[in-house]
């Protein structure tokens, strides 16, 4: 019976303590979160606006039978979406080993 008492106080207390450290982590999610969403963005506006300024230059520059404004766009789109997949898999990455370390 004493078993069994232990090992229930020991699950309360493994429970008492993740609710704890969840309410402490709650404001840390919602700041880290913002920060993801932020980071994300840019990191695809960035690369997309100096495709389009990099563009216009050589459209104005060299005149040619393709439009380098919309081509350079569409590769910092890609360049934008790939370094964003990269942010969101290192905050998930993240996630997961705060989970783990509980």
């Amino acid at each position: 019976m004493d078993h069994h008492r232990k090992s229930f106080e020991d699950e309360v207390a493994a429970k008492e303590a993740r609710k704890i450290k969840g309410r402490r982590g709650r404001a840390r999610g919602i700041w880290f979160g913002l920060g993801m969403m932020g980071v994300i963005g840019w990191s695809v506006a960035v690369p997309a606006l100096v495709g389009v300024l990099l563009g216009v230059w050589i459209d104005i520059n060299y005149h040619g039978p393709i439009s380098w404004t919309l081509t350079l766009l569409f590769v910092g789109l890609v360049i934008g979406c790939a370094n964003a997949w990269y942010w969101i898999k290192k905050g998930q990455k993240e996630i997961e080993e705060d989970i783990m370390n509980e």
